[in-house]
């Protein structure tokens, strides 16, 4: 967002804003805040029927702030609109925090449960094998018990 939108969301003047932000530059790295070029700011203005132009000099170039600039500021200025917004965003923070903590509780007892399943699915396995291996020994041929005449032997061969 330009630094001229913020201020009207946050009911500021924008040359308070960027009072504020220089007053506090180090909270604002690159990543949170960058000043568009002469050429970022005239094709964006040409876009535009209604251009932002006449909310600020023509020599000073806006500010843009990304989600994290924008969260930034709602810190350092002292609007109602900043203090509601960071008290927001605070909250929200926390509620994601919470949020988090009951999905890593819900993914550790998943956990347990699969790997109790797991180890019942090993027993099972093993119980099985054992079946197989007991009924491949019942069906092997076994020599007769008793008494066998010697022709009867080359018979049942």
């Amino acid at each position: 967002m330009l630094d001229f939108d913020l201020a009207a969301r946050y009911e500021v003047e924008t040359r308070a804003l960027n009072q504020a932000v220089k007053r506090n530059i180090r909270r604002f790295p690159d990543d949170f805040m960058f000043q568009l070029t002469k050429d970022e700011w005239q094709s964006m203005s040409s876009q535009f029927v209604m251009t932002s132009r006449s909310k600020r000099p023509k020599s000073s170039l806006p500010y843009a702030f990304t989600q994290e600039g924008v969260a930034m500021l709602s810190g350092v200025l002292h609007s109602q609109k900043a203090i509601d917004a960071n008290v927001e965003i605070m909250r929200a923070f926390v509620a994601i925090r919470q949020y988090i903590s009951g999905y890593t509780e819900l993914k550790r007892e998943l956990e347990m449960y699969m790997n109790k399943t797991d180890r019942k699915i090993d027993d099972i396995s093993q119980v099985l094998d054992a079946l197989v291996s007991h009924k491949k020994e019942l069906e092997k041929p076994r020599n007769p018990i008793g008494f066998v005449l010697p022709n009867k032997v080359n018979e049942l061969s």
